[in-house]
């Protein structure tokens, strides 16, 4: 079976007493949405993990402003995330600053390098690949991240970790989409507009306080503008990110 978008918030925890072979047991009751563009999938994992008495389960679209309205009647512990194509996550984004003690799990149809370094930099607390893993497994995956952890295989991890050791790059283009600097003035936009100091980017590159110094005025000079402040929101006007490249530290 093959799901689409999903998902899904857990509202304010509350006990409750679950029957067991064993008699009777506490278990935390976690509340599910499960946001989809694709209803009749949907409504397959909706059915699905209601049929697990730990779960409540609620479904919306998956758009911002479908989510938007659920969120602001009714509190998330849990989110799962997933669409036809490439989820959008500015949906992870939103969820982190608006409502950042909800765990998002995004459901994927592969390990793309791209997507799940990106993901769990926007936010994701797990990534699950339910064209591959079974349907107890992501109730595993629920109860995981519900519980303050997160969700990742060790081929994700080595994504992540890879991705962490990279210096930043970011392109920054003009009016007309030509690239105006060089890739090392690249990487010392995407380390300025992380909130780096001139000596944190000098370290960080390898390089001189003093050189940082004259590739900021050499990129103000091309950009057309005096102040880091202005480096940071043209940055962020006109920037995207890309591949890092090593470069040694002699590289202009």
């Amino acid at each position: 079976m093959r799901l689409l978008g999903i998902m899904t918030s857990v509202k304010t925890t509350r006990r409750t007493k679950q029957l067991t072979e064993n008699g009777s047991a506490e278990t935390e009751l976690v509340h599910v949405l499960v946001a989809d563009s694709g209803p009749i999938q949907s409504q397959l994992l909706t059915r699905a993990l209601k049929g697990r008495r730990e779960f409540e389960v609620s479904a919306v679209a998956l758009e911002t402003s479908a989510l938007r309205d659920f969120m602001q009647s009714k509190r998330a512990d849990v989110v799962l995330i997933a669409g036809n194509h490439l989820p959008d996550l500015g949906l992870l984004r939103w969820l982190r600053v608006s409502y950042p003690k909800v765990a998002p799990i995004l459901l994927a149809e592969n390990e793309d390098r791209e997507l799940v370094v990106n993901a769990f930099r926007a936010g994701a607390k797990g990534i699950f690949l339910f064209t591959h893993t079974p349907f107890p497994m992501l109730c595993k995956c629920i109860h995981c991240v519900f519980q303050g952890q997160v969700w990742i295989n060790r081929q994700q991890m080595n994504y992540v970790l890879d991705a962490l050791s990279e210096v930043p790059t970011l392109r920054v283009v003009n009016s007309n989409g030509r690239f105006l600097l060089t890739p090392r003035e690249e990487q010392v936009v995407a380390l300025v507009a992380d909130g780096l100091t001139n000596r944190g980017v000098a370290v960080e590159l390898g390089l001189s306080e003093h050189t940082i110094k004259k590739y900021l005025l050499r990129i103000f000079d091309k950009v057309g503008i005096s102040s880091r402040v202005e480096l940071v929101l043209y940055a962020m006007a006109h920037g995207e990110h890309r591949p890092s490249e090593w470069m040694p530290s002699s590289s202009a």
